[in-house]
């Protein structure tokens, strides 16, 4: 994983900049999907030890190495889009669309872009998706600690201004405790109506 195999790949067929892209947040009941974009020096001083899928990683780690990523990335994006998009256009464009705003967030534009799963990109950019790529590719992997760290904050802030939810814990998900408490309280400005109607019955299914 460290060994940023695949971006040395394209590298020797003449692509000087390889971005990696991937999202987090597509499963929750709540809050924006997030994505990332990368792109990883080759440097051997410069490597980033310890790069994984950020969901294997304790949130202390994750922490520590988006610091380290931040700091000797060539560039690095984050962006997201909401649950109303999400809700309009549903989550895999959605997730499409906020990846794209990624890459083309990136203040060095990549010449070529590795992203996660099975997922084909509205880009000018040569691409390449790569199955199970953040725990495969450094720059995914990188990606996708950025996101991650992103987002577990902001559902934090969330947390603040809707306390009934335990976002601070679930960061969204459908947990047995935010589904009680969406049964008991309704649901929030930040509920993706379209992820959580199964849950209200017949309680009003906009928000309070």
């Amino acid at each position: 994983m460290d060994e940023l195999t695949y971006e040395r790949e394209y590298f020797a067929q003449g692509y000087t900049a390889v971005a990696g892209v991937d999202e987090v947040g597509r499963g929750p009941l709540a809050g924006p999907v997030v994505c990332a974009a990368v792109i990883l020096p080759l440097d051997e001083e410069k490597r980033v030890l310890g790069v994984d899928d950020s969901k294997k990683l304790s949130k202390k780690k994750r922490e520590a190495l988006a610091e380290q990523i931040k700091e000797v990335a060539l560039a690095y994006s984050v962006s997201e889009v909401d649950e109303g998009t999400i809700d309009e256009i549903n989550i895999l464009q959605a997730t499409r669309l906020c990846m794209k705003k990624a890459v083309e967030g990136l203040k060095l534009s990549p010449d070529f872009v590795l992203t996660d799963g099975n997922m084909t990109l509205d880009i000018a950019q040569p691409q390449k998706s790569i199955v199970k790529g953040d725990a495969l590719v450094c720059s995914i992997g990188a990606a996708s600690i950025l996101a991650k760290v992103y987002r577990d904050k902001l559902m934090e802030e969330y947390a603040r201004e809707y306390p009934d939810y335990g976002f601070e814990r679930n960061v969204g998900y459908g947990t047995a405790e935010h589904i009680k408490a969406i049964r008991e309280k309704g649901i929030c400005k930040i509920h993706r109506k379209t992820f959580v109607k199964n849950f209200l019955g017949d309680r009003e299914k906009n928000s309070p």
